[in-house]
């Protein structure tokens, strides 16, 4: 969540030639926010993946995110559009806002980088706090089944090959990870790979981060503690019951 070692989040344009276009979450996020009686909140917006989308349909959307690079290039990518974003930054963790929202989201795995239990809370109930009367939190993270438990550890697994938008040469990353499954954290060693137009790695980029898993009871019960009146929690975008650990886990938390 600090800035000591460098994250994948500190480079706003190598982030987006990987998920920028990614879009297996944006319209269930979209299509929230459109139904939301209020203003919105996304935290942890990064580049704009998903409230560029929610701006372009005339949403009130405000974006919330730890790292200046994003948020810059969430504003630049705005500007070309001719829309000008109310952006935050600040940690999920700790923010302090004047508006309150009808819906706050977190997309694409966000949650996952409150790392310990004290943390969670703290993220849950701040999102909280910043909620209307009736106001809706909804997020989606990965559910650790036995294969991800069960992976092999200390070997770097390609992830992910996406042509570069400007050259058209792939740009490849790859993921080595360790679990200490005590602490119910992955700790990731990131290289991103562009190769150049023989196949040779031109540029290696590395960087390093670190992911919480939950189970399902475990945030029932996080979600009590820090306060919420009521939940549901989903194993897909299609409202499907959790009942595959192939699922996702998307929850919907109600203030």
């Amino acid at each position: 969540m600090g800035h000591d070692a460098r994250s994948p989040f500190d480079d706003a344009e190598l982030y987006d030639v990987l998920f920028g276009e990614l879009g297996f979450d944006r319209d269930f996020y979209l299509e929230l926010a459109k139904r939301a009686r209020g203003p919105v909140l996304e935290v942890a917006c990064g580049t704009g993946r998903v409230l560029i989308p929610c701006l372009q349909s005339g949403i009130d959307i405000d974006g919330l995110d730890l790292y200046p690079t994003m948020l810059d290039g969430l504003r630049v990518k705005a500007a070309e559009l001719g829309l000008k974003p109310r952006l935050y930054e600040g940690d999920m963790r700790d923010f302090t806002l004047r508006r309150r929202y009808a819906l706050l989201f977190i997309a694409f795995n966000g949650f996952v980088h409150s790392l310990t239990t004290e943390d969670q809370l703290k993220t849950l109930r701040v999102c909280r706090e910043h909620l209307l009367p009736e106001g809706e939190l909804v997020f989606n993270i990965f559910f650790p089944g036995i294969e991800f438990l069960g992976c092999q550890q200390g070997v770097p697994i390609l992830e992910q090959e996406v042509p570069h938008p400007r050259t058209g040469l792939p740009v490849r990353i790859y993921d080595t990870r360790t679990l200490s499954r005590v602490e119910q954290v992955q700790h990731s060693r990131i290289e991103i790979q562009e190769l150049d137009a023989a196949g040779g790695v031109a540029a290696s980029h590395f960087s390093d981060t670190d992911m919480r898993w939950t189970f399902k009871t475990e945030m029932e019960l996080l979600l009590r503690v820090a306060g919420f009146s009521s939940w549901q929690i989903h194993g897909g975008f299609d409202g499907r019951p959790l009942t595959s650990e192939n699922d996702l886990m998307v929850v919907f938390a109600r203030k």
